[in-house]
């Protein structure tokens, strides 16, 4: 099965394993230098995916391919090359944490393109759960 229809395919617990190229980077990777921590988030499930599709809505090159219950992937092409890479999100409503991968699906190096991504992801999201626990005290 190519790349392109691993990320495609969802699986109720698990995302689909990197590939043996240094340009992934998941939260269900064991290996240290591939590896980023899944999301937090407190609250529903539903108005996490909510938080993140808004996220995702924000950055440009994103498109998200798809969206269900507990499960999104989208694309984000560079700009200049217009190379596609497949970010994968899978939301746990029992731990509360939204479990990631970003793969590139050409070549072997991204010079940190996926990490940086999921940074931002990460900064964008856990910026939304700031502005919306801001309480109004008169």
């Amino acid at each position: 099965m190519g790349q392109v229809a691993e990320a495609r395919q969802t699986h109720a617990d698990v995302l689909s394993p990197c590939p043996q190229k240094p340009n992934c980077v998941s939260s269900v990777n064991t290996e240290k230098s591939r590896f980023v921590a899944p999301l937090q988030y407190s609250g529903s499930a539903k108005a996490a995916q909510a938080r993140l599709l808004k996220v995702l809505d924000s950055l440009k090159g994103a498109h998200v391919v798809t969206s269900d219950e507990h499960y999104i992937h989208a694309e984000f092409m560079s700009p200049i090359f217009k190379f596609v890479d497949d970010v994968e999100f899978l939301i746990d409503e029992n731990t509360q944490t939204i479990q990631l991968k970003s793969a590139s699906r050409v070549g072997s190096y991204d010079f940190g393109a996926n990490r940086k991504r999921i940074t931002k992801i990460r900064d964008l999201f856990e910026e939304g759960i700031k502005k919306t626990s801001i309480e109004f005290t008169p």
